[in-house]
């Protein structure tokens, strides 16, 4: 039989709610289990393929046509690609993009990343939607049964899962490598004091130490499990708990970290380090409907009211009638009312649930790093 100039589906992506979706694949190949969930990013395919965020994940993009900027060397977020698989409905053919090194299925393969295309994203959507994030299984094998495939969504769960261990780094580093003129686009931070941040990584984007280094600030970045004690030893003006993937109560070692540390210096949470910063405030988080995952979420700054628009990716939240006296809600995400910052003041902490240096954009929310400077430099006044 003559060979078909175009491919034809070799791939199966199977939900635990029993659907079925035909595919074809690109990058690598295999069999891998995760939770699917979507992303309304426009943009960033490769900033959201290093997210240590997605970790477990299959990241379905609900914009249609992905892969015609490739990649390059500058936009990944992370060492490596952490999610379990991307979802796409239509992969580019061509790449258009001075900065473009590789196209985004040779990126793939050499990371051991599969990808599936050519299916109906929208209707995936609107199933997530409506049921909520579905455990998935994305297979290339033929030989692997549809029931077999099934039977590998419904028995595995990322829900109590320590995720943030396969993402932390495993030792202290110094954040030495400068910000380019083109990541540093607030000069707010010139000319001022340096101030020594001790980084919490529980999945951190370089973005975050990009932007942090912008206003001025120098910064180690420790394990996930670097113990209290030692950070308070370094004498560090303030402490930032990371973004990450997962549970937040899978991990209450962290939770306990963050205690420790909470009244002795200022701390800045961003996403799993503000539902951490909740856990240790004594209040609860749960696990959303299908989360919060893209680059154009409204948020309410309920201190000046301004609307920013957010880039999010979580799917768990703060419930702030579980949280303690004197605990600010400082922002609300527009979309459903859920809580996205947080602030106590007698402790010296703010939190974003969302992601402030909002690698590719937008830039609404970056003030929050000069709000973190201005909680540090306060709080040396005061000493």
């Amino acid at each position: 039989m003559a060979e078909r100039p175009w491919k034809v589906a070799d791939a199966r992506l199977v939900l635990e709610d029993g659907s079925i979706w035909r595919a074809k694949s690109f990058g690598a190949s295999g069999t891998r289990v995760g939770e699917v969930v979507f992303n309304t990013s426009l943009t960033g395919y490769q900033e959201i393929l290093t997210d240590p965020s997605y970790a477990g994940q299959f990241v379905l993009m609900t914009n249609p046509h992905i892969g015609n900027t490739g990649v390059n060397f500058d936009d990944d977020e992370s060492r490596q690609c952490f999610l379990a698989g991307l979802v796409i409905r239509s992969l580019s053919i061509i790449t258009s993009n001075w900065r473009c090194v590789e196209t985004l299925g040779d990126y793939l393969a050499e990371r051991n990343v599969m990808g599936i295309y050519d299916v109906d994203t929208r209707a995936i959507t609107r199933r997530l939607r409506q049921d909520g994030s579905l455990i998935g299984v994305l297979s290339t094998e033929q030989s692997r049964s549809d029931d077999e495939l099934l039977e590998m969504s419904r028995s595995w769960d990322i829900v109590g899962i320590d995720l943030i261990s396969g993402v932390t780094c495993n030792a202290p580093y110094e954040w030495v490598d400068e910000t380019k003129s083109e990541w540093d686009f607030n000069s707010d931070g010139r000319d001022r004091d340096t101030y020594r941040v001790i980084a919490y990584d529980f999945g951190i984007k370089h973005n975050i130490l990009r932007r942090l280094a912008s206003y001025g600030c120098k910064i180690t970045v420790v394990p996930s499990t670097w113990p209290a004690a030692e950070t308070l030893k370094l004498k560090p003006d303030g402490v930032l708990f990371s973004n990450g993937p997962g549970d937040p109560s899978a991990v209450p070692y962290a939770v306990e970290t963050v205690k420790e540390i909470l009244g002795k210096v200022p701390v800045f949470g961003i996403c799993m380090g503000h539902q951490l910063l909740g856990q240790a405030l004594g209040g609860k988080t749960f696990k959303m409907k299908f989360g919060h995952h893209g680059g154009n979420h409204p948020v309410r700054n309920l201190r000046n009211g301004r609307v920013e628009i957010s880039a999010q990716n979580h799917n768990y939240a703060v419930d702030p009638a579980s949280l303690p006296e004197g605990v600010e809600v400082t922002h609300v995400n527009l979309n459903d009312g859920s809580c996205a910052g947080l602030a106590y003041p007698a402790l010296s902490i703010m939190s974003l649930q969302y992601h402030p240096e909002a690698s590719p954009g937008p830039h609404d929310s970056d003030c929050a790093f000069r709000e973190f400077i201005e909680l540090m430099e306060s709080t040396k006044q005061a000493a």
